[in-house]
């Protein structure tokens, strides 16, 4: 278990020296990674959302590919085709979606349609090619993003697909002083290569790290505050039940439960905490808590309603 611990520790800090002042999102991401899910990240454009991938496949020792998503984008130009030549005959091209890292830049840019055809690889971990099906590489990582502050020419993504993503993460500004680090160190004027990122795991390690953190012990006391959790979200005596047009769905309580086995192994122990439930709340429940108009007009967000909710629910 240990060692385990070491090596994606040893993941967390190989990152960590290319993306300056992200260290909740790069943890974030080697959750989902460990729970074999996948992210969804919001940010402003300029803060690294494509570097963290990069940088993360990189460390993993894994094959890494981007798809910009635009609004003339199709499914097939995700999926792959079948073509014909006259000197090879008919053929699969497969996809970008053919690796273990794939970075869905600005997904609300494209079509349902082709939003969907993302989303349903994610699920089933296959894509048909002219009726045939073909499996994705193991493991398989999607980091979806999305830019908060575009509204025209973006398609919002429906809340049953977002609830699909394990986490949502927020990629802030840095601080001044990371800023400052970011100023000597950025990827500008540097290239990716100089910052000599080490592959510590392969995709072996982290399929055989995947089933670890299913081994995790989860205590009965833990699963039942899990679900308490997940029920205040639906409670018409929760203190912010106002703001809440719908509760997080069983998924959440799932999601809560595989992401603190996750941080339970990074932390190199046998068993899950409430700690480390705490953890990981946030980013489990930030997308699958549905607020109305009236959180909007008083300035209510989803991160406010986990603080009071952790603060609310007696952890055992």
């Amino acid at each position: 278990m240990n060692n385990y611990s070491k090596e994606i520790k040893e993941a967390e800090k190989e990152v960590s020296k290319i993306l300056v002042g992200q260290s909740n999102v790069v943890r974030g991401m080697l959750r989902a990674v460990l729970c074999n899910g996948h992210v969804l990240i919001e940010g402003v454009p300029g803060i690294a959302k494509t570097l963290a991938v990069k940088a993360m496949a990189e460390a993993m020792g894994c094959k890494m590919s981007r798809v910009q998503f635009t609004v003339d984008l199709l499914p097939t130009d995700i999926t792959g085709v079948t073509t014909y030549s006259p000197k090879k005959g008919f053929e699969v091209v497969k996809g970008p979606i053919f690796a273990n890292f794939v970075i869905a830049d600005e997904i609300n840019r494209a079509p349902p349609k082709t939003q969907s055809a993302m989303l349903e690889a994610m699920q089933e971990r296959n894509v048909t090619i002219s009726k045939k099906t073909y499996p994705l590489p193991k493991p398989f990582f999607v980091m979806a993003t999305e830019n908060p502050i575009e509204v025209s020419g973006v398609y919002t993504l429906p809340e049953a697909q977002i609830d699909r993503f394990l986490f949502k993460l927020l990629m802030g500004y840095p601080d001044s002083k990371e800023e400052v680090k970011i100023l000597t160190q950025n990827i500008s004027i540097s290239d990716f290569e100089d910052f000599h990122i080490k592959k510590i795991l392969s995709p072996q390690k982290i399929i055989e790290m995947q089933k670890e953190t299913k081994k995790i012990f989860s205590s009965d006391a833990i699963k039942d505050y899990i679900v308490r959790l997940v029920e205040e979200t639906r409670s018409k005596d929760f203190g912010y039940s106002k703001y809440i047009d719908y509760g997080a769905s069983p998924r959440a309580s799932i999601a809560l439960f595989i992401a603190s086995k996750a941080e339970a192994l990074i932390e190199g122990r046998s068993f899950v905490n409430p700690k480390d439930v705490k953890e990981v709340a946030r980013d489990v429940l930030r997308h699958r808590i549905i607020l109305n108009y009236e959180a909007e007009a008083d300035g209510v967000s989803t991160d406010d309603i986990i603080e009071h909710l952790l603060n609310k629910v007696r952890a055992p």
